[in-house]
């Protein structure tokens, strides 16, 4: 017999978790329609009401975003400019409607190539914090998701935390998202640019992550290293269209080809970059 159960604290969720194997079910945007006309097949724990998971807080080492936080809690809290382009992901995670329920772990566990908040996650260096009966463990983001559909989580673990390290605070930030259409669509490529710069406006740090050309997000390290003491948007525009991007491994598929994909990937990282730089495309042209 399928079982359904809703947990009042974090406690008896571990508990649950720890008896029996379960499906969670969050904010249920994707839990939902990934059952299409299929019956319910494993038991469901709802976790929609642990009020304990959901906000944003603060610790010496890191700003903590509990995992029931949906996507409108971070578009509207105040945050520093380093959190732009999570906002901006934000916003484009389906309608206002889904916005408002979706959560950050569910975007996260659902382990889509075109998840929109994992390319910002992934430039803000974010660690999933899982808990179980036996206790708790970190994971970098790039060691939680493992593929596609894939996570790092066991079957008695649930997300509790995504954890922001305050040194990722630091510098200004861009997404920039490619889809057939403007709104409600689902990737072809999407960029995150987080860019830390000196007193004289050159680049001190880059971080830049790209989402849908492969299996999971990549950082792009190679090109945050050819970016470093660069500072006019033409300099960077041309370390952008120089570099390799072997990184990235794209699909062909029925949002576009592989080789379409790798092209506006360089192109949206490009404008994110200037995005988050305060820089225009005509400058970049100039």
């Amino acid at each position: 017999m399928i079982r359904y159960a809703k947990p009042r604290d974090v406690d008896e969720a571990l508990a649950l978790l720890g008896e029996a194997r379960w499906k969670i079910l969050a904010g249920g945007t994707d839990f939902y329609p990934a059952l299409g006309n299929r019956p319910l097949s494993e038991n469901v724990l709802d976790i929609n009401a642990l009020d304990a998971l959901r906000g944003i807080s603060e610790t010496e080492t890191h700003l903590v975003i509990g995992a029931r936080t949906t996507w409108t809690d971070i578009a509207k809290h105040e945050l520093p400019p380093a959190f732009d382009m999570l906002k901006q992901a934000a916003r484009e995670i389906g309608s206002p409607q889904i916005q408002n329920v979706a959560t950050i772990s569910g975007n996260l566990c659902n382990a889509s190539p075109a998840a929109d908040g994992v390319p910002p996650l992934m430039a803000l260096d974010v660690e999933v914090e899982l808990r179980s009966l036996a206790g708790s463990r970190v994971l970098r983001l790039s060691d939680f998701i493992l593929g596609n559909r894939r996570i790092a989580c066991r079957p008695d673990e649930m997300v509790t935390a995504v954890l922001v390290p305050k040194a990722s605070l630091r510098g200004t930030s861009s997404f920039r998202k490619l889809g057939a259409r403007r709104y409600l669509v689902i990737s072809i490529a999407m960029a995150a640019a987080r860019m830390v710069t000196d007193a004289q406006g050159k680049i001190e740090t880059a971080a830049i992550a790209v989402g849908a050309c492969s299996a999971v997000a990549r950082r792009l390290s190679n090109l945050e290293s050819s970016l470093i003491g660069l500072r006019s948007a033409a300099e960077i525009e041309h370390a952008v269209m120089a570099a390799s991007l072997d990184e990235l491994s794209p699909i062909d598929d029925v949002r576009g080809t592989a080789t379409y994909r790798h092209a506006a990937a360089r192109e949206i990282v490009a404008r994110a970059i200037l995005g988050a730089l305060g820089l225009s495309e005509a400058e970049a042209a100039a």
